[in-house]
């Protein structure tokens, strides 16, 4: 394993060793930065181990656009973590800036479901980040959290994201649960991990989508990944065979079932409950973009419906113009409690926004 020093920007260049030729390209980078086997040091006396990032962080980073394959035409970005990686071929990989690793408590108002020693239940309002990121430094539900619960608020190891064990949209509005003890946090990320597949964690999401899907009810299974077009958008993607013949999997496995409830204005609109098998950047967002029908009010996937939103009911363009946000709101939350074993259920009612743009569809 050949590895250069690291380059301007935080970028660190590798180079692929014969007798590494073949490996997952998350783990070949998650090795490499490791310094494996080198020790804890890249070439160049870099020291890596310490804070050399994990799997699943390579495989964001790598998602999200941050590594890229050197060639003749410059470096470009490889968003596939389980592309197979060939002798001699030249790795960029972009570290971003760390957030700080401690949060600050900061007076933001929480509206409380539920809370006992181990958990919390909150709502969070559209608007609201859930954790500290670049871009978002601070005022956001972390923060007030950390504010509300001091110590008690679960981390491990210094993470910026205490306590979170799931995530919504900033401009996504609904229920979350966060883990304040150490074995509540564990248990949490065991039934998130899970998806509901064991029978314990169930999600459900009332989206208003353009049109009425053909398939009242459905499941929509198409893996997901960052965008070769645009880097701030998600995407749905196929498999494909690699030249060497493997197949590659495109993306990470997304699934999602759906259920028509209601529709609204002859049919230009449509109350659809979403219910997840899987949690994936934007997946609701994406998936219902991806069969002909997304969300009313989504600034990166809702655009091009303004002939749509003319036929509309002159109050309802108001009262979505009002909206400013994708019409998505995750009303049903179901765990297991990780501590009792008590089965938990909480169901809360459209936002105030959502609820006055289908007054106006109604009307």
């Amino acid at each position: 394993m050949k590895a250069a020093p690291a380059l301007p920007d935080e970028t660190i260049a590798v180079t692929v060793a014969e007798g590494e030729a073949g490996a997952r390209l998350d783990k070949y980078l998650t090795d490499a930065l490791a310094g494996k086997p080198e020790g804890g040091k890249l070439e160049g006396g870099r020291e890596t181990a310490a804070a050399a990032p994990s799997r699943a962080r390579i495989r964001q980073l790598i998602e999200e656009g941050h590594v890229a394959l050197e060639g003749a035409g410059g470096a470009k970005p490889v968003a596939e973590p389980a592309r197979r990686v060939k002798t001699g071929e030249r790795w960029r990989v972009t570290l971003p800036p760390p957030a700080p690793a401690k949060p600050q408590g900061q007076a933001i108002p929480l509206e409380i479901v539920y809370e006992d020693q181990d958990l919390i239940v909150v709502m969070k309002p559209a608007g609201l980040v859930v954790h500290p990121a670049p871009g978002n430094p601070d005022m956001t539900l972390v923060n007030a959290l950390v504010a509300h619960c001091g110590e008690t608020l679960s981390g491990i190891g210094g993470e910026r994201r205490p306590g979170i064990v799931h995530r919504l949209d900033k401009e996504t509005s609904g229920l979350m649960v966060v883990a304040k003890s150490d074995r509540a946090h564990k248990g949490l990320s065991a039934q998130f991990a899970a998806h509901g597949r064991d029978g314990k964690l169930a999600r459900a999401y009332t989206a208003l989508t353009w049109g009425v899907p053909a398939k009242k009810r459905g499941v929509i299974d198409a893996n997901i990944a960052r965008s070769s077009h645009n880097r701030v958008k998600m995407a749905t993607v196929k498999s494909r065979v690699g030249e060497d013949g493997d197949d590659i999997t495109a993306g990470r496995i997304a699934i999602t079932h759906y259920a028509v409830k209601a529709e609204y204005a002859g049919g230009l609109v449509a109350r659809v409950e979403c219910r997840l098998e899987t949690g994936r950047t934007h997946q609701i967002r994406v998936h219902m973009t991806a069969i002909g029908h997304p969300l009313l009010g989504d600034p990166t996937y809702g655009t091009g419906m303004k002939s749509r939103k003319a036929k509309l009911s002159v109050d309802a363009q108001i009262a979505l113009e009002r909206l400013g946000r994708q019409a998505l709101h995750a009303h049903h939350l179901g765990f297991e409690h990780p501590v009792t074993g008590e089965k938990m259920s909480f169901d809360a009612e459209l936002p105030a926004d959502m609820r006055a743009l289908v007054a106006a569809l109604e009307g």
